[in-house]
């Protein structure tokens, strides 16, 4: 597995996105920690997570209970595997409740210390604030991580869905010590492009969520992607892999997060290290 940074840490350049393990059409824990030890044993050392990943009506963190178990239980060694989680973003306890954001730093704080005893660690390697909330002011949200970071409860500070003007008010607040940008991200998503680049600039991690987003799915591709099938078919893999292997080309901060639900998904996407597009093929790709 190849790898990339974030701050000091060395991790593979594919992740593993939690989300799916929770949520609506999630598969059962046994599946779900199948899932995870598959990627442990693909080499992936990255594992995104957040406490608001969990059906509406559920109690908050299934999403990271869940990894807790599949660390705990894979048999392999685990000491450099990076567990990311998120807070500030959550499901209302109504079962058909929608997504809401709570950025307040007390409510942050409090958050920051559940997920660490759902991790089941004695400091949370990567925390993330993870959505602006438009009734917080965004420096007080941010000032609530820099405090975690302080008091030592979290080791790096990332924020996601975040704006290039948040990107660097963050990094100002946080002293320099943000280490990591969790935005949106795929073929289908290019809008988060200048942010892209400020994070290549500013050598910030760059993970991009959802990043098959156009590219899976039972709908199959539309023609305005067959070029990234046109690519798979010539280097003899999925379509979902050069579109990992495209994101990567991007930029060296670039660690994209696919999410996952069953043991040969994962264990295809950490393919997508190993292929190298040529400058032709980049380019057909960024214009499709």
């Amino acid at each position: 597995m190849k790898t990339r940074t974030i701050g000091d840490v060395t991790v593979s350049a594919i992740g593993l996105g939690g989300m799916p393990f929770s949520i609506e059409g999630r598969p059962d824990d046994t599946r779900a920690i199948a899932t995870i030890h598959a990627a442990l044993d693909a080499g992936i050392t990255l594992i995104d997570t957040a406490d608001a990943y969990r059906l509406a009506g559920e109690d908050e963190s299934h999403n990271e209970q869940v990894i807790a178990k599949a660390l705990k239980s894979y048999g392999g060694d685990t000491s450099g595997v990076l567990v990311a989680t998120k807070g500030g973003h959550h499901r209302t306890i109504a079962r058909s409740g929608p997504w809401e954001q709570n950025g307040h730093p007390d409510y942050l704080k409090e958050a920051a210390k559940a997920s660490l005893k759902n991790l089941g660690v004695d400091v949370i390697g990567l925390y993330q604030f993870h959505r602006p909330d438009p009734l917080v002011d965004y420096a007080d949200s941010v000032g609530a991580i820099r405090d975690l970071l302080d008091e030592g409860i979290i080791r790096m500070a990332g924020i996601s869905n975040a704006n290039p003007a948040q990107i660097l008010l963050a990094q100002e607040i946080l002293d320099n010590r943000l280490v990591s940008v969790q935005n949106q991200f795929s073929p289908a998503f290019r809008s988060s492009e200048p942010e892209l680049e400020l994070c290549d600039e500013l050598k910030l991690a760059f993970l991009p969520w959802s990043p098959l987003g156009g590219i899976g799915g039972a709908a199959g591709l539309g023609d305005r992607f067959a070029p990234f099938q046109t690519v798979a078919a010539e280097h003899g893999v999925s379509p979902q892999v050069i579109c990992l292997a495209w994101e990567l080309a991007k930029s060296p901060v670039v660690i994209p997060i696919p999410g996952a639900s069953r043991p040969e998904t994962i264990r295809d996407s950490a393919t997508a290290v190993d292929v190298e597009l040529t400058t032709d093929e980049i380019s057909l790709l960024d214009a499709a």
